[in-house]
């Protein structure tokens, strides 16, 4: 048994759920997501609750049932409040800034960094060390942070890089004389 399957999902106030075969779209106050589930699960809605029931007893259809809940659960926090991620910029001379649609990255090249927001995702920088990354697609907003940060990854001596907030870096020793 799936804990995490068997658990009803409950739809935020202010969302409606419709069923299409295997698809399932949820809107919301901030715009409309959809997820299209596998042969291996059943999904029912019952007012504002959806429910997720595996088809047998293969492997797949166990793993494919608590994952279809999951996605669904997260249409409705999406619709909602929607996904945010935030990231730092720690080092001498780095900074962001937003201009149009695009991020400017100071990050210690020789060049600066110019990189591209995909729509769906709203990036602010509060400051110049700052970034915040906004959406209704959790796997979009994280994916877009991703990105950012792989342009200067943290590393272990100075720390200086691009680090979620709140990341712990573990830092290492220099040289010894």
């Amino acid at each position: 048994m799936s804990r995490i399957g068997k658990k009803p999902v409950e739809l935020p106030a202010g969302t409606t759920a419709t069923l299409a075969g295997q698809t399932i779209e949820v809107k919301g106050p901030k715009g409309t997501r959809s997820f299209t589930a596998t042969d291996d699960v059943t999904i029912a809605i019952d007012g504002n609750t959806v429910t997720v029931t595996p088809r047998g007893t293969s492997k797949r259809a166990r793993q494919q049932w608590g994952m279809t809940r999951s996605m669904i659960e997260n249409l409705g926090v999406g619709v909602t409040t929607g996904f945010k991620k935030e990231l730092e910029i720690q080092g001498v001379g780095y900074r962001a800034a937003m201009q149009g649609n695009v991020l400017k990255l100071s990050l210690g090249y020789s060049h600066e960094v110019n990189f591209e927001v995909p729509a769906g995702v709203t990036v602010v920088t509060p400051k110049q060390t700052e970034i915040t990354i906004e959406g209704i697609d959790q796997q979009l907003v994280g994916q877009v942070a991703a990105n950012i940060r792989e342009w200067r990854q943290p590393e272990p001596y100075k720390g200086k890089g691009i680090r979620y907030k709140g990341e712990y870096v573990f830092r290492k020793e220099g040289k010894k004389k």
